[in-house]
């Protein structure tokens, strides 16, 4: 299976069709069919890894404000509690809580009606670890990458410049620092240039105002570290959207898939 990393932006994309879900839909009837996806989502931030392990995961609206529409989305895809196991077995020594309380979030469910709309593919989250670093988050996909040879897909969902502070509410232009960092990130994931993506502060301004908090950047890093030698990547999707939120997506690895 390919790695895939989806710039998931607002949570009312599950219920839209754009330019973006458009493609989401054409990459997922491009996959080969997954035995169960693994997702690492920005929306789970824990002290300690867990991972999802009920066979039977909730849809989880981790949101407020939005209309009742969003409100009444589920997406009812089976968990995977023997997969959970495995993830467990994987990224040992490192101790992995089998969590039963969670389920999926947003950041899953709102990419995964759009990839996987039938929900028949069982799915389990794997959370960020928020007392970590992010050379950690980056070797939990160099541990699970053998997971994809038994058909697992790993789906990272969060944002590289993602900074709710500076929205263009009604639309507009990108910051150019928001240009600036998503241009540079994409130059670095193409040429596979993953210490430097690891090592993002060193953009200065434009870092630390395309990432004021680290979790909607840190899924990028477990689709990175699944990337095997001589893999190539491809952006699927990309684009700024409201001025500071980047709608960049990433395939590791598999054939081509679609351009939006």
């Amino acid at each position: 299976m390919p790695a895939l990393f989806i710039g998931h932006g607002s949570p009312m994309n599950a219920l839209e069709r754009n330019a973006y879900t458009e493609a989401w839909r054409r990459l997922g009837e491009s996959l080969p069919r997954p035995k169960a996806v693994l997702c690492v989502s920005a929306h789970w931030l824990t002290r300690g890894l867990a991972v999802t392990a009920m066979p039977q995961p909730r849809t989880i609206h981790d949101f407020g404000g939005f209309p009742r529409e969003l409100f009444a989305v589920q997406y009812p895809a089976p968990g995977a509690p023997a997969l959970a196991a495995r993830v467990a077995e994987r990224l040992a020594p490192l101790p992995v809580a089998l969590d039963e309380s969670w389920g999926l979030d947003h950041g899953a469910w709102s990419v995964l009606v759009h990839l996987f709309p039938d929900a028949q593919v069982p799915v389990l989250q794997l959370s960020l670890d928020a007392s970590q670093p992010e050379a950690f988050h980056y070797a939990l996909g160099q541990k699970l990458s053998a997971l994809r040879e038994e058909g697992v897909l790993i789906l990272g969902s969060g944002n590289v410049v993602h900074n709710l502070r500076t929205l263009h509410w009604h639309g507009g232009a990108a910051y150019d620092w928001a240009a600036q960092f998503n241009d540079w990130a994409r130059a670095r994931i193409l040429a596979g240039e993953h210490q430097a993506l690891i090592d993002w502060r060193s953009q200065g301004e434009a870092g630390r105002l395309s990432v004021p908090t680290t979790e909607h950047y840190w899924p990028l890093l477990p689709v990175l570290g699944a990337q095997r030698p001589g893999e190539a990547a491809e952006i699927v999707t990309d684009g700024i959207e409201m001025g500071s939120i980047s709608m960049m997506a990433v395939r590791i690895g598999a054939p081509a898939a679609p351009q939006a």
